[in-house]
């Protein structure tokens, strides 16, 4: 099938970033858009992208400082509201 469209600068812009020619960067969206289901994931696989999610939470924890038990209250978190 064959398609003439206007190309937004915005669009051929993003496609240039990418190393692409417009035509190239549209055929690899409807790709993506179209392409089958990928097979769900094992029960050990969800658990390694958990584990691995939850280490990059903790990565810098001991950086925020400690939050006071005031800042837990209903009231703080519904400030703007009476």
């Amino acid at each position: 099938m064959r398609i003439t469209i206007t190309i937004p600068d915005e669009f051929a812009a993003e496609a240039k970033s990418r190393g692409l020619n417009p035509e190239t960067y549209v055929e690899e969206l409807l790709a993506k858009q179209f392409a089958p289901p990928a097979a769900p994931l094992s029960r050990e696989e969800r658990k390694a992208n958990l584990e691995k999610f939850l280490q990059g939470i903790a990565a810098y924890s001991e950086k925020v400082p400690p939050l006071s038990d005031e800042a837990f209250t209903r009231e703080s978190f519904y400030r703007d509201r009476d």
